[in-house]
């Protein structure tokens, strides 16, 4: 998994020519989940604020992780988004 971002114990992460729909990984402590990106539809568990975070950090860089997914589907590094504030 290649991290594309990293804040308040969350990492984030796409991998390299993933199967559809657009999605990325989400990984906090023993947690994980799965985020389209343009639906924010999650599946798996993930801590409420935790997940209000990741939420909030999804609506902010939409665009820039569809960016990264095409990348990744390139098999292209992607670029590092910029965390939380």
């Amino acid at each position: 998994m290649a991290e594309v971002s990293r804040f308040l114990g969350i990492v984030i992460g796409v991998f390299f020519r993933e199967h559809p729909p657009p999605h990325y990984h989400a990984v906090y402590n023993e947690f994980e989940v799965t985020v389209e990106i343009e639906t924010g539809l999650v599946a798996g568990r993930f801590p409420r604020r935790a997940l209000q975070h990741l939420l909030e950090w999804h609506e902010a860089h939409q665009q820039e992780l569809l960016d990264n997914w095409k990348l990744c589907q390139e098999g292209k590094p992607p670029r590092r988004i910029r965390p939380l504030e």
